[in-house]
């Protein structure tokens, strides 16, 4: 049994005022007085922390940067190790969501030992989570997995919901992105159902965008489009400016498989433009990536189209984006049958699958 979701990033007062389901305008209204009334230096960097936080999810990068880096001043000029981590972790998340992948470990291994200096076993446990999903956006699935599982253990070992989604999730998405779809989907529904009973709305958003993703493969295309439904009315509801575009990618992604290239096309369009709004470049490149194979299929320039592969495959690389990058190369061998690429092996897979289905396609 899990108990329900709670956000530690909410810390002091705000712990009390704000919970996992706030939206983050109300998140931010609350942080920026409690930030103006602070009497003392952990005070303040508890408030520049859930500002930092409300201005990342609402994709105000610079506002959110300026907030995280006051918290983890005021957490330092305090002595206080713990909040130093929370400070770190926060901007160690905001660096992996603007795909500034390298600097995004630098802090969160830095997060993770200052966690470990003051005892915080939250900030230690959100921190370690924060570099695994790192590397699991990088595709690097064999570094990352045995701390995704150590992840998971500890989630159940402590009974915290949010935790065993995020972790749950993460591994479904190595599962799915590796061609064991079966696997990935029993995990993805998992997650949803422990987000739901844990009252984690937002959890239960990315976890039902996997489910969509699996059922979308599996050819369930109006299931799916109903699942993202449901998560683009909880994005909304909370204000979760990035999951939002991410699901309207997804959404994306859904129509493509199923041949509505069309409408592919002005659904990716739309999230290109609230990715390039929130300067996020992971995002910004996979929007690009999916905007262009729709084209593609209805029948733009084949030179226009692998011109912007080859552009989109620097971006990968330039990020640091693996799996992504492998997209481009399969899709450009669809365009040149010459090419040809091997496919990654299923995450704990020991046998055979079937080739796994690109997850931005």
């Amino acid at each position: 049994m899990y108990g329900k979701a709670f956000a530690p990033e909410y810390q002091g007062e705000l712990g009390a005022a704000l919970n996992v389901n706030s939206s983050y305008e109300d998140v931010l209204a609350t942080a920026d007085r409690a930030r103006h009334d602070a009497r003392t230096d952990l005070e303040r960097a508890r408030a520049s922390l859930a500002v930092a936080e409300a201005n990342r999810r609402l994709g105000r990068v610079d506002d959110a940067r300026t907030a995280w880096q006051e918290s983890y001043r005021s957490a330092r000029t305090a002595g206080d190790s713990g909040a130093m981590s929370w400070a770190l972790w926060s901007g160690g998340t905001l660096a992996r969501q603007c795909g500034s992948l390298a600097l995004a470990r630098r802090l969160l291994a830095h997060a993770v030992a200052l966690a470990d200096a003051g005892g915080d076993r939250l900030a230690h446990g959100y921190s370690l989570a924060g570099l695994a999903e790192t590397g699991r956006i990088q595709g690097d699935y064999e570094a990352v997995a045995d701390l995704h599982e150590q992840l998971l253990e500890q989630a159940r070992r402590h009974g915290e919901a949010r935790h065993m989604v995020w972790a749950m999730s993460g591994i479904a998405q190595m599962h799915r992105n590796t061609g064991d779809y079966e696997k990935a989907l029993e995990l993805f529904e998992e997650s949803a159902r422990i987000a739901a009973d844990g009252d984690d709305a937002r959890g239960r958003a990315w976890s039902l965008r996997g489910v969509a993703d699996v059922l979308s493969v599996q050819g369930h295309t109006e299931r799916a489009l109903a699942l993202l439904t449901e998560a683009e009315t909880i994005c909304r509801a909370m204000d979760l400016a990035s999951a939002l575009a991410y699901n309207h990618k997804m959404r994306g992604n859904v129509l493509f498989r199923a041949g509505r290239y069309a409408e592919a096309c002005e659904v990716y369009a739309g999230a290109l433009r609230e990715f390039e709004a929130m300067r996020e470049p992971r995002g910004t490149a996979l929007a690009r990536l999916g905007l262009v194979k729709s084209r593609s299929r209805l029948g733009g320039s084949k030179d226009e189209t692998l011109a912007e592969l080859d552009e989109l495959e620097r971006d990968f690389g330039r990020i640091g984006l693996r799996h992504a990058r492998d997209m481009v190369i399969a899709f450009r061998a669809e365009l040149l049958p010459s090419a040809s690429g091997s496919p990654a092996a299923p995450y704990g897979a020991t046998t055979h699958r079937s080739p796994a289905v690109p997850a931005t396609s």
